[in-house]
């Protein structure tokens, strides 16, 4: 069962300005539940807990981590991968693929290899005609759902759309949709979300991302095996241009690593798409004005004057609040600024994009929903050695998805308990109901 979101987002956050002085009595007691406190607030109050850490503690060490929060820093340790390190999640992503997979890796030379096939494999140029896939799974979506006046976003739209571009874009469509949910997010919660360690979210990974391999294995076969009888063209999408990739034989890109590349992008892609989405729709449905000239800029010809009105909202609640680090060696972080810190080589670090990009000392009024907002402060798809590899056909399926949902006559949001958003494990939306047609009809 997903834990009910239990924040109210963007402008409905309370500023309580007493999480500093509360988390030093519960350290006065108990290092322990301090720690743990900390983490139920940046899942349920992390506004007003960043907005009091940039102002007092912009980089907050506490027992059991250390949290990153104004934009210099957070960059600096983005910018930093032999030091600040995926480490944290890297192996866990090795053990469910059975064997080292490019983004758990820093600055290695399978990591630079492999990363600039994939991003070879996943052509800029793709886009217009992504979008155009994206834009026709989604109003089919929502012609079946209009009949009943609502629909829920996420597996009827959000997730629907990205499991179909896993299919019909990179190649990978897994024996079933629902297969290949299931087998995206086993691995993603072990990887990103099982703080604790449990072994049983472990071995469930593990036990995916066999049955992931095994379905990859047998799909190659059957794409050689139709090639070399001549069986009419292959579907063009990314497996064919692997397939179709030549590389020499010294540059040690054999099948199994161009599976393991290719189990990467569902992995990806269903959870973090479908969470943008979800973030970017609420904020927008949270500012009446907002969604009214994103309803007016969706029916435009041109996409790109809507988009500007996801990337926005994203700012305001992007689905990555805190992007984790291992710090390899002793390392001052803010050298030279009155925020001088060490942080000690082991130390688990969180780095806050949804802190940075409220950094008043980078971002102009950044309460304010301002569209013409420079593109660097974007942080949505991380930085440096890490940064979103799948940028451009992300960007693509997330925005062209909420744009044909804001163009449905009557899109409105639901009261509670529907309308509220639903989540598992804290963090991966399960279900969002919105309402379509004339407000009040199938609510």
């Amino acid at each position: 069962m997903g834990a009910v979101d239990q924040s109210a987002a963007g402008d409905h956050l309370e500023r309580t300005g007493d999480h500093l002085a509360r988390y030093d009595a519960a350290v006065a007691r108990d290092p322990g539940s301090a720690s743990a406190l900390v983490q139920e607030w940046m899942r349920t109050d992390w506004r007003a807990l960043f907005a009091e850490l940039r102002e007092q503690r912009p980089i907050f060490v506490t027992p059991a981590f250390t949290v990153v929060t104004r934009y210099a820093d957070v960059v600096e340790v983005l910018s930093r991968e032999e030091t600040f390190t995926v480490r944290a999640f890297g192996p866990r992503l090795d053990a469910a693929l059975g064997g080292p997979f490019m983004l758990g890796r820093d600055a290695t030379p399978m990591n630079w290899r492999e990363k600039g096939l994939m991003q070879v494999m996943l052509a800029p140029q793709d886009v217009a005609d992504l979008r155009g896939l994206v834009g026709r799974i989604a109003d089919e979506a929502l012609d079946a759902a209009a009949r009943r006046g609502r629909i829920e976003a996420v597996g009827e739209l959000f997730r629907h759309v990205a499991l179909r571009v896993c299919g019909d874009y990179f190649g990978f469509p897994g024996p079933t949709p629902e297969t290949l949910s299931r087998w995206t997010r086993a691995v993603v919660v072990d990887g990103f979300a099982n703080f604790q360690g449990d072994p049983a979210v472990q071995a469930e990974s593990v036990r995916a991302g066999e049955e992931m391999m095994g379905y990859l294995r047998g799909l190659l076969a059957e794409r050689r095996a139709a090639l070399a009888a001549g069986r009419g063209p292959l579907p063009d999408d990314v497996f064919t241009r692997l397939l179709h990739t030549a590389l020499p034989a010294e540059v040690g890109v054999g099948d199994e690593r161009l599976l393991i590349n290719m189990a990467g992008l569902p992995l990806g892609s269903v959870e973090s798409g479908p969470g943008a989405m979800v973030e970017a729709v609420e904020q927008i449905m949270l500012r009446p004005q907002v969604r009214a000239e994103a309803v007016e800029a969706a029916a435009d010809p041109d996409p790109s004057r809507f988009d500007r009105y996801v990337w926005e909202a994203l700012r305001f609640s992007p689905f990555f609040k805190l992007l984790p680090r291992l710090c390899e060696r002793d390392y001052v972080l803010a050298a030279g600024t009155p925020r001088r810190t060490v942080i000690p080589a082991g130390t688990f670090v969180l780095a806050a994009p949804a802190s940075a990009m409220f950094d008043p000392d980078v971002v102009e009024e950044p309460d304010d929903f301002r569209l013409d907002r420079p593109e660097h402060l974007r942080l949505y798809f991380g930085h440096g050695h890490h940064a979103c590899l799948g940028v451009h056909p992300a960007r693509a399926v997330i925005c062209e998805t909420v744009r044909r949902l804001l163009r449905r006559p009557g899109l409105h949001p639901l009261p509670p308990p529907d309308g509220v958003i639903v989540r598992a494990h804290g963090i991966f939306p399960d279900r969002y109901v919105l309402g379509l047609g004339p407000a009040g009809k199938g609510a």
